[in-house]
């Protein structure tokens, strides 16, 4: 840092929103603005940009004041006017803590959060009253932003964890999570069965309070005697599916991890998620024990382990399962307490950045010491091949040799099939179907071209009809049925 009296090393608090560069650091002029020194206003509106006027300008780490509006709508204005990070200045000598994003709904900006890329940081009071001075007096101030500190520590191995929800009512925050598990799906399941990645997904519960624990609200919400609890899904207790049914199905996620897990094969857990969540939606009612059960039994996992790991939700006494995912929500070491849905955790410390891929790809390509990191980390296009085991938990007809997987560099995607003109119709995870009459037409065909290949070897059998001088007529019918499918229907 410059001019001379400001040189050292100081600490700040990364937000968790925007884009950390993990492991990376930036270089940067100091500009404290006047007006709009909170930033709460578009700065536009004074005429302000941070723009460089030609290239090779160094980039503007926006220094702002703490107070007015919500952090994120400081880091939005900033980042519109051009500057490449921004600082905000705490108003108050106090520890420094993470800057959040605002809770869903209490902002506009809050729909915009995917757009704001630019990293940003608290810092402590005295710190930014040595900067804005310096920057009032006239002098260059240049700062070298680093994040080498948020790189996990190098590891041969990285182990993360994800800690999420089975809710998928839970609106925007919901649809992103359901989005992510998607597409970081093929990735995951490719870098944990190369050895490359430890992943341990995991939920958060709270406790109802003793003396409420047979109040109406405690009841719907928990399960095991008030002992592990969720939110309602529709914010409402009379209608819609309740918070225990939430707590049983993120159970039931637990589980499913423990016992692919014991089978060797803890990635069946990100099919198991995300099957489930298009499968098992409470949109459609379906959030059950039944479909969950069948999303289990198209993964070839043992539902009878399934359940045992389950136990009793209706006992009065702890569940093991359950109790460690509580105690596991402690922080230890560097790693501060998990309170807030969707939370990363690499290598112990908690990740800041978008939920997104490619994001959170490479802060755990940052994780693997040098010259060590997996080939994905340099070629996202990797082959992942997902449907040779187990089928990708899609359906299939081992007679007719015919798959619902479809094999994606997101991961397996099970969709009905088309064969030889067919297009089979259903879920693509419980059942296909073709239709009935087209198959039989085929057959027709291939009996006719059957025909009239032994009628042109034996003449005199046939006369001088030819058969195949029909089969335009075949094909148009197939054609017709084809568009206008009915409801007879071949399993």
């Amino acid at each position: 840092m410059s001019p001379p009296e400001l040189e050292g090393t100081y600490g700040c608090a990364s937000a968790d929103f925007g884009f950390p560069q993990h492991a990376g650091s930036m270089t940067g002029v100091v500009v404290y603005p006047r007006p709009n020194t909170m930033a709460c206003m578009n700065f536009d509106d004074f005429g302000i940009s941070f723009r460089s006027r030609r290239a090779g300008g160094p980039p503007v780490i926006l220094l702002v004041d703490r107070g007015g509006c919500y952090f994120t709508t400081k880091v939005q204005n900033g980042q519109k006017a051009g500057a490449a990070a921004v600082l905000i200045v705490n108003h108050r000598n106090e520890p420094l803590f993470a800057i959040d994003e605002p809770e869903s709904g209490e902002t506009t900006l809050d729909l915009h959060l995917q757009d704001i890329t630019i990293p940003s940081a608290l810092i402590t009071k005295s710190l930014g009253e040595s900067l804005r001075k310096a920057s009032n007096n006239g002098d260059l101030v240049n700062v070298n932003l680093d994040w080498e500190e948020s790189r996990p520590h190098p590891h041969e191995r990285a182990e993360y964890e994800f800690w999420t929800n089975g809710n998928d009512e839970c609106g925007p925050k919901c649809d992103e999570q359901v989005d992510f598990l998607k597409r970081f799906k093929g990735v995951a399941q490719t870098l944990e069965k190369k050895g490359y990645t430890q992943f341990t997904p995991h939920y958060i519960t709270w406790y109802c309070p003793e003396n409420f624990v047979l109040s109406k609200q405690c009841k719907s919400q928990c399960i095991n005697h008030g002992r592990y609890c969720a939110p309602d899904p529709e914010q409402g207790f009379s209608k819609g599916y309740d918070g225990r049914d939430v707590v049983l199905q993120n159970l039931y996620q637990i589980c499913v991890f423990k016992v692919a897990k014991k089978t060797g094969k803890p990635w069946l857990w990100w099919d198991y998620v995300t099957h489930f969540a298009i499968m098992c939606p409470m949109k459609k009612k379906m959030y059950t024990h039944e479909c969950a059960s069948g999303v289990i039994r198209s993964l070839g996992l043992s539902q009878k382990a399934v359940d045992m790991c389950v136990g009793d939700p209706h006992a009065d006494e702890d569940h093991p399962v359950l109790k460690d995912e509580q105690d596991a929500q402690i922080g230890k070491g560097s790693r501060s307490d998990v309170t807030m849905l969707p939370t990363l955790v690499i290598n112990n410390r908690q990740y800041k950045g978008k939920l997104e891929k490619g994001a959170v790809l490479r802060a755990l390509c940052a994780s693997f010491r040098e010259n060590n990191e997996p080939s994905v980390c340099s070629n996202e296009d990797i082959q992942t091949n997902q449907c040779l085991d187990n089928n990708g938990g899609c359906w299939q007809d081992m007679a007719a040799n015919v798959t619902a997987c479809k094999d994606t560099s997101t991961g397996t995607v099970c969709e009905c099939p088309v064969l030889q003109g067919v297009k089979y119709i259903g879920d693509g995870y419980n059942h296909c179907e073709g239709t009935l009459v087209i198959f039989y037409i085929y057959l027709l065909i291939a009996f006719v071209c059957s025909f009239e290949v032994m009628c042109r070897r034996y003449s005199f059998l046939c006369g001088k009809h030819r058969y195949l001088d029909n089969l335009p007529i075949f094909l148009s019918i197939v054609s017709f049925i084809e568009k206008n499918r009915g409801s007879t229907q071949l399993s």
